[in-house]
């Protein structure tokens, strides 16, 4: 059985109220990264809150991924909402990206209609 899904409505809701809903909206866009760029490329971490694996390309199911970016959620939002770029992210205390294929998550941001 597959997590219950964030439905756009209660998404949406959660990324205009960040302030008491943040953990919903994190999420919700999580989510929305894992149906738009599916595969096992890079594993994306939003701590406490959340990961994903994401872009095509390698496939991994075991153990530690060897390509990991962890990001705190402010860092993950602005990310989302094109506020910030992943090379000014990838510099910023807290943010961490390992393995050779990190940086490819640059694909992924900004998301699109947030």
């Amino acid at each position: 059985m597959g997590k219950k899904l964030i439905s756009e409505a209660d998404g949406k809701a959660a990324l205009a109220d960040l302030e008491t809903q943040m953990p919903t909206a994190v999420r919700y866009l999580l989510q929305q990264i894992s149906v738009a760029y599916p595969g096992g490329t890079v594993e994306l971490r939003v701590p406490p809150f959340g990961a994903v694996q994401c872009l095509e390309g390698l496939n991994h199911r075991r153990g530690t991924p060897p390509n990991v970016v962890e990001l705190s959620p402010d860092v993950f939002l602005k990310l989302c909402m094109g506020q910030l770029q992943v090379a000014e992210a990838s510099k910023l205390r807290g943010c961490n990206f390992s393995g050779e294929k990190a940086l490819s998550i640059s694909e992924v941001f900004p998301l699109t209609n947030y």
